[in-house]
C-alpha cells in the first residue's frame, strides 16, 4: 500500500523544479496532490503525468502573493478533498540584478511578496483545517541563503529566506499543540530553472554536482513519513562535494 494513501498535499511552485519533483513523489506515494503555481501549462503537464500513473491531481493556477486568490483556491480545494494533510511552501523566485547597488525597491517587493508573504498566505489558508483535524505538516523550502548571507543569492532573496526560516520555526514552536508540525528545508544550490536567473552560467558538469530536485523530493518523503510524535524543525541539505555546513561557509562557487 502507498505510504501516503488518503492524504491530501498542497504543493506551491509545482510546475517545475523542486515543486514538480515533490508533487510527483507525493502522488506516487498515494496522496491526492493540489498543484499550485503561476503557469497553468506547466501545472497541466505535471497533472497529466500524475493521471497517467493512476494518481489524482488538482490544478490551481495562482500567484501565492495574491492573498484573495490563495484563499479562494484553498476554499475550492477543501470543498473538493475535505482536508489538507501536508502543505509544501516551495514557490520562490529571484531577480537577475540582485546585489545592493543593483536591486530596486520594486525588485525587493516582488521577491519578498512571493518568497515570504506567499508562504505565509498559503500557511494561513491551510492552518484552520489542520487545527480542526488536529493533524498537519508544513514543509517550507527555504535555502542555505536563509542561514548565512550570500552575495550570490542577493539581498532580497537572502532576506526572504531568513524570514522563511524564522516563520517556520515560529510555527514549530506555536502549532504543536494543535498536532501541527513544521520542517524548514535549507538546501544549498539545487539544479532548478532558477539557476538561469544568475549572471554566471554553469556548465552541465557543474549542475550535475548540485542537489537535484529528486533529492529534495526524497527529503520531503522522509519528513512526511516521520512519526507524528517527532519533528525535524530545520534541515540543512548539502551536496556531497562540500564540507558539512557551518555558519560563514560558502557552498559551491557562485
Amino acid at each position: 500500500m502507498a505510504a501516503l494513501a488518503g492524504k491530501v498535499v498542497w504543493v506551491t511552485g509545482a510546475g517545475t523544479g523542486i515543486g514538480k519533483a515533490g508533487a510527483l513523489m507525493f502522488a506516487r506515494e498515494g496522496a491526492a496532490v493540489a498543484l499550485i503555481g503561476r503557469r497553468r501549462e506547466k501545472l497541466d503537464e505535471v497533472a497529466a503525468a500524475i493521471a497517467d500513473a493512476g494518481g489524482t491531481a488538482a490544478v490551481e493556477p495562482l500567484d501565492v502573493a495574491d492573498r484573495t486568490k490563495v484563499n479562494d483556491a484553498a476554499a475550492r480545494l477543501l470543498a473538493r478533498f475535505g482536508r489538507v494533510d501536508i502543505l509544501v511552501n516551495n514557490a520562490g523566485l529571484n531577480i537577475v540584478n540582485r546585489r545592493l547597488d543593483e536591486v530596486t525597491p520594486a525588485d525587493w517587493d516582488h521577491v519578498l511578496a512571493v518568497n515570504l508573504t506567499g508562504a505565509f498566505n498559503m500557511m494561513m489558508a491551510a492552518l484552520p483545517k489542520m487545527r480542526e483535524q488536529r493533524d498537519g505538516l508544513v514543509i517550507n523550502v527555504a535555502s542555505t541563503a536563509g542561514r548565512r548571507v550570500s552575495g550570490v543569492a542577493g539581498i532580497a532573496y537572502s532576506a526572504s529566506k531568513f524570514g522563511m526560516v524564522g516563520m517556520s520555526l515560529s510555527l514549530t514552536q506555536e502549532a504543536w499543540k494543535f498536532g501541527i508540525r513544521a520542517c524548514c528545508l535549507c538546501p544549498d544550490d539545487v539544479n532548478t530553472p532558477i539557476m538561469a536567473r544568475r549572471k554566471v552560467k554553469y556548465p552541465p558538469e557543474v549542475l550535475a554536482q548540485f542537489i537535484q530536485p529528486e533529492d529534495m523530493a526524497e527529503t520531503m518523503r522522509f519528513v512526511a513519513l516521520m512519526p507524528k510524535n517527532t519533528s525535524i524543525p530545520e534541515m540543512v541539505i548539502c551536496p556531497t562535494n562540500i564540507r558539512p555546513y557551518t555558519p560563514g561557509e560558502t557552498g559551491l562557487p557562485g
